[in-house]
């Protein structure tokens, strides 16, 4: 298979999926999104693959979704919402629900989207460069995946979401157990194959039934119920119709987000 966003390759039983926009710090567009599900779907019937490491290309792991081909999209309709929302959380749970263990390893920024696969995944390991946020409502935008409160308490998620924080370092992640593991500068991708390796060595039969009972218990608990009513509250943010939205929106398409934040920052400033 030959890809434009995304690398394959193989160390022995490991599978590796790097995202590779590394001038768009890997943001995920629809190329990219189509383009992972069929390397998901190639990894996940080939017996040989025992385990699946995904990492980034250049100076981040991923930015998230791509927001000028969100823009460049110009969805307008509930429906139109509704598909992209569900398309892009279908994508980040596939990490989840694979039937392969998933491990990230990551560098660089790691944001919305981007840190939404990270969680997503069975393992994470992070380089100390690392930098993990969800700035997404700084942008007037939406949370795809609302993982994050089944990781840390909901002061910590509050904190993170309702903020916009796009900068937790590497050793708090690592204390509120967001990652398994902080290895130095450049390592992340060599430990993530390493990690992978040695659950490569387990029974795959054993590994992936043991996954699944340990995905079951938070579906027990509602996992799945939560995130379908999280995806439905990003699709009412989406279509929300304010002067602020309006204006924020127009500024972004024609003058970009530099100044879209800009205006927003000084405006938050008068209103002080």
């Amino acid at each position: 298979m030959s890809f434009e966003t995304i690398e394959l390759s193989r160390q022995g039983p490991v599978a590796l999926l790097g995202l590779n926009r590394p001038d768009k710090l890997n943001a995920i567009n629809a190329t990219m999104i189509a383009e992972i599900n069929r390397a998901l779907d190639e990894f996940e019937t080939d017996d040989a693959i025992h385990a699946i490491v995904v990492y980034g290309n250049g100076r981040a792991f991923s930015a998230g979704f791509d927001l000028q081909a969100g823009l460049e999209a110009n969805r307008s309709t509930e429906a139109e919402w509704r598909a992209a929302i569900d398309t892009d959380l279908d994508l980040i749970m596939r990490f989840w629900h694979s039937p392969k263990p998933t491990v990230a390893a990551v560098h660089g920024y790691v944001l919305a989207g981007g840190f939404e696969i990270a969680l997503a995944c069975d393992m994470t390991v992070c380089d100390a460069t690392s930098l993990f946020g969800e700035p997404e409502l700084r942008f007037g935008s939406s949370i795809v995946a609302l993982l994050l409160p089944w990781y840390v308490n909901p002061k910590r998620a509050k904190k993170m979401l309702l903020s916009g924080q796009d900068r937790m370092p590497a050793e708090e992640a690592l204390r509120h157990g967001i990652v398994n593991e902080v290895v130095a500068e450049g390592d992340a991708l060599e430990r993530g194959v390493s990690l992978a390796r040695e659950v490569a060595l387990m029974d795959p039969d054993s590994v992936r039934m043991t996954k699944q009972a340990i995905n079951q218990t938070y579906e027990i608990m509602g996992l799945g119920k939560a995130l379908r009513m999280g995806a439905d509250t990003s699709v009412k943010i989406e279509t929300l119709e304010t002067e602020l939205r309006r204006r924020f929106n127009q500024i972004l398409r024609s003058e970009g987000m530099k100044a879209a934040l800009a205006w927003r920052e000084a405006r938050l400033d008068q209103d002080a």
